[in-house]
């Protein structure tokens, strides 16, 4: 499957990396901030962090997932503002990424740095049908810690 990737700043390439995937068994590449100068995303803060590019996915049955970088999460409580990017098949816009600092320090995001990661992975549309009842299972209507600690 090949992605199609579309540099809107010239900086991509360049002052900004292009995305990679920083291993040979990575299932996601990295996505970097094409910012000009340092961003402070306070204690508490939120931001739109832009990244320079755009994507076109092959087709409905593809969608693009932006998740947190774990390192940044764990070590600096940086995480996405939305818990998960989706990024639509027909979607030919700027990819940015929200970001939410729930730590308890400001952080600074640096022009090209890493903000967040990006996985292409398959997807199946359901075809959706009302019912009046569910199959019933051992687990029914259960819910969290229903099944243990």
């Amino acid at each position: 499957m090949k992605l199609k990737i579309k540099a809107l700043s010239p900086k991509i390439g360049t002052d900004i990396p292009f995305p990679y995937y920083a291993s040979g068994g990575a299932a996601a590449m990295d996505l970097h901030a094409c910012i000009d100068q340092p961003l402070v995303l306070g204690a508490g803060e939120r931001a739109m962090v832009p990244t320079g590019i755009a994507i076109a996915l092959p087709g409905p049955d593809y969608v693009a997932l932006v998740f947190a970088r774990s390192g940044l999460a764990v070590k600096e409580g940086v995480n996405l503002s939305n818990g998960v990017g989706v990024i639509d098949s027909d979607y030919r816009g700027e990819i940015r990424v929200g970001l939410f600092n729930s730590g308890r320090e400001d952080y600074t995001i640096q022009p090209g740095a890493r903000v967040a990661q990006m996985a292409v992975v398959p997807v199946v549309q359901a075809q959706l049908e009302q019912v009046d009842e569910l199959d019933e299972t051992a687990r029914g209507a259960g819910g969290f810690g229903s099944t243990g600690k």
